[in-house]
């Protein structure tokens, strides 16, 4: 369906202005630094820094948000007094860098408008009762950027809003980044934070009674190379005296693996690897517009949405060409199922999965037909294509109405929630005319 106009020129400019990935990185980064600290707290979300050692005597660094308040319920006097003096995401940032970083800025605005749940309460220091609930699982969540940028520090806010919404604890990965560390790198963090995860090893405050040291204790260990993971001290753990915190370890039917972009793309690898090696298996992953492809030559691949998304949708098929070879450490490696999930023979005895495509990427079509070939071989795969949606609009300030659609399907997938044919509500005029804001790609639901 046509995008807005007017959005659609402002994509277009900047796509053709902002220099390619392989020369912006490093700035990305920096901006990205600078845009994450910007970023104001949910105080409706725990958040606690811990790591998972790896053999190679790195530890990678996790961020755990825990949901302290069932979704919908009223933010308690103390939290929203707390909230109020919180910054919002500088508007100089985003008048600095809208040619350079458009699809950045985290502004997810947290609408809570439907309650579930198990709750308690437990009282804060000011004797005000702050509701409690259980989560009803973890999401183990990879982040995007192209192998190369994002982090934990810039999916912080998005991290916490997933965890309230969904009512699940959410643990973010820290993996080393490309260049610096190609593949196999982050992929391997990945698998052994999952691993360990499954496991019942990590170090998850109130979790089978685990508890992470004081001080986070992973700050003194290495980190990677796009930053450091230290919570603001307003964003760390929200400190309750009284009532029981405690939760049970993750059970493994209840871990979902979830990555969007690049993170999809880690979610999918790591699926793989688990039932190549056996060690653990993943009963669920949702893949968000997840890199799976190793071709983003438009004269070459053989999906058409390299072509007719390639050039004005802020990530270019340049850019994924850029990422591709800054992450790869061998040509070799383009046909790696572990490097591009695509390419794999054997699709067979994968995770209950779900597909999320944006219909204005250039990873649309790709996206798509990983969705079919896995339903070839494996029983509960889901495939939606997110109407109006472009690429990384998780991050994207006028994303709001794709991000609430996106978690309606996720809702839908993972809990039951019905899921009703509905008009978009996007500022991008999502489905203006009354269009449904998705379109079920394989014809499941």
């Amino acid at each position: 369906m046509p995008i807005n106009e007017a959005l659609f020129a402002a994509m277009k400019a900047a796509s053709y202005i902002k220099p390619n990935a392989g020369k912006s990185y490093k700035l990305q980064r920096v901006a990205e630094e600078l845009i994450a600290k910007q970023a104001p707290a949910n105080p409706k979300c725990r958040v606690e820094d811990i790591s998972a050692p790896m053999a190679d005597g790195y530890a990678v660094p996790l961020r755990v948000f825990t949901p302290l308040v069932a979704y919908g319920a009223p933010l308690p006097e103390a939290l929203e007094e707390s909230s109020a003096n919180d910054t919002p995401v500088a508007s100089a940032i985003s008048a600095i860098l809208p040619a350079v970083l458009p699809k950045v800025l985290p502004k997810i605005p947290i609408k809570e408008s439907t309650s579930s749940g198990n709750t308690g309460s437990i009282p804060d220091d000011s004797g005000t009762e702050i509701p409690v609930i259980t989560p009803h699982g973890t999401i183990l969540f990879f982040h995007g950027g192209g192998w190369a940028t994002g982090g934990i520090n810039l999916y912080t806010q998005a991290c916490a809003h997933m965890a309230v919404r969904l009512q699940r604890r959410v643990i973010a990965v820290e993996y080393r980044l490309a260049p610096e560390y190609r593949f196999p790198t982050a992929v391997e963090d990945c698998y052994e934070a999952a691993r360990q995860l499954f496991a019942g090893e990590l170090p998850i405050s109130g979790v089978g009674g685990g508890s992470a040291a004081d001080g986070h204790p992973q700050s003194a260990l290495p980190t990677a190379p796009a930053g450091g993971s230290d919570i603001p001290a307003d964003q760390r753990d929200i400190p309750a005296s009284g009532g029981d915190m405690s939760d049970p370890a993750p059970d493994p039917d209840s871990i979902v693996l979830f990555g969007d972009s690049a993170g999809g793309n880690l979610a999918a690898a790591v699926s793989l690897m688990a039932r190549d090696r056996g060690e653990f298996m993943p009963r669920t992953q949702m893949l968000l517009y997840p890199v799976v492809g190793n071709d983003y030559n438009p004269e070459t691949s053989p999906f058409e949405s390299v072509r007719t998304n390639g050039t004005d949708y802020i990530l270019t098929a340049q850019d994924m060409a850029d990422y591709i070879d800054m992450y790869r450490s061998s040509v070799a490696d383009l046909t790696n199922p572990y490097f591009a999930p695509l390419t794999a023979h054997d699709l067979s005895n994968q995770p209950r999965t779900l597909v999320l495509s944006a219909e204005y990427c250039p990873l649309r079509d790709e996206d798509e037909a990983y969705a079919r070939r896995l339903q070839l071989v494996n029983d509960n795969v889901s495939c939606y294509r997110i109407h109006d949606g472009i690429h990384g609009y998780l991050l994207n300030t006028s994303a709001v109405g794709l991000v609430s659609t996106t978690y309606r399907i996720i809702e839908h997938f993972l809990d039951g929630t019905p899921l009703e044919p509905a008009p978009g509500t996007g500022t991008t005029a999502n489905a203006p005319e009354g269009g449904d804001a998705w379109q079920d790609v394989l014809g499941t639901d």
